[in-house]
């Protein structure tokens, strides 16, 4: 097992990928550093080897799919996780290490949006997007993330080994946010200096398809996670519905005892009863998924007994 593991997803890096690994080997030199290449057509996997990374490979295509592939295959008790764009300073990986390995952090977040971001980025709609990403989950799910789209992580054993990826692409780190505060694991932030691309790296992030990803993957994790307030909401707004469009039936039949409009009155029962279903379907979910919660906790007793076998503490 490892002490700590540099992680870095590449796809076409060849212009930076050998000065972000020679950063790591000189701020941690007792890391192992691991360039997972994801199809590159360019000279990303021989710059990695001659800067002195252990290269491996995922064949399928998307960021989710590599880190899924770095999570099963490395055992590490800290695991760094950054960019190969040279985004990212090296110079905070200690401070990020320490958290994990010294104060039993779960998940580290390197807090761009707190820094120089907003300033080097130079796509507007990146910073309205991640603004909007971050605003929207700490409304949702009660938190208080700084940062939710950044590629600059530190993670401990249990959190790899227990989080169950099912993004393929961009919305990965949206996916590891999502987890870590609903499972109530530890996190703590890190504020990062920022640094835009330099000459001859190019962003594989789509603005808007990517962007519009990341909502829903929001969205569907939201009802997956908090299915009361999700399906609750729902009914709500089926209820409401319901009710604005019964008003004016009722209030004709109360002056006329008539029902002019039968076929809206049969409409207005059928988005009732759906309302009535969305509701209980909250709760019965909400029990599911409470549950589901249970299980976890027992999932990582297991797996904290796995990393004391590994590194002789059982």
């Amino acid at each position: 097992m490892d002490d700590v593991a540099v992680l870095i997803p590449c796809y076409n890096e060849e212009a930076t990928i050998a000065k972000v690994v020679a950063d790591w080997r000189r701020e941690l030199p007792e890391a192992v550093i691991y360039v997972y290449d994801n199809n590159s057509t360019d000279n990303t996997v021989s710059e990695a080897e001659k800067a002195g990374a252990v290269v491996r490979y995922e064949r399928q295509q998307g960021k989710g799919n590599v880190i899924r592939r770095m999570f099963r295959e490395i055992d590490a008790r800290c695991y760094i996780m950054v960019d190969g764009d040279d985004t990212y300073p090296a110079e905070y990986g200690r401070e990020m290490a320490d958290l994990v390995l010294n104060q039993n952090v779960d998940m580290v977040v390197g807090d761009r949006l707190s820094a120089t971001y907003f300033t080097e980025n130079k796509r507007p709609f990146h910073n309205f997007g991640n603004s909007l990403v971050r605003s929207t989950i700490n409304a949702l799910f009660k938190s208080d993330i700084r940062d939710v789209m950044t590629g600059y992580r530190a993670f401990s054993f249990l959190f790899v080994k227990s989080f169950p990826i099912v993004s393929k692409g961009f919305e990965i780190e949206t996916e590891m946010t999502i987890h870590a505060v609903d499972k109530n694991m530890s996190i703590e932030n890190v504020i990062v200096n920022y640094r835009d691309r330099p000459d001859g790296s190019k962003s594989k992030l789509n603005t808007y398809s990517d962007g519009m990803k990341v909502l829903m993957s929001i969205l569907r994790l939201f009802k997956n996670y908090r299915p009361f307030e999700f399906f609750g909401a729902l009914s709500l707004i089926l209820l409401l519905i319901a009710a604005v469009m019964f008003a004016p039936i009722l209030v004709i039949y109360m002056e006329t005892g008539l029902v002019p409009r039968f076929p809206t009155l049969i409409v207005c029962g059928f988005i009732g009863l759906a309302a009535v279903i969305s509701f209980f379907s909250g709760l019965l979910l909400t029990t599911i998924a409470q549950k589901s919660r249970q299980d976890f906790e027992y999932h990582l007793i297991r797996m904290q007994q796995v990393l004391d076998s590994k590194t002789g503490k059982g």
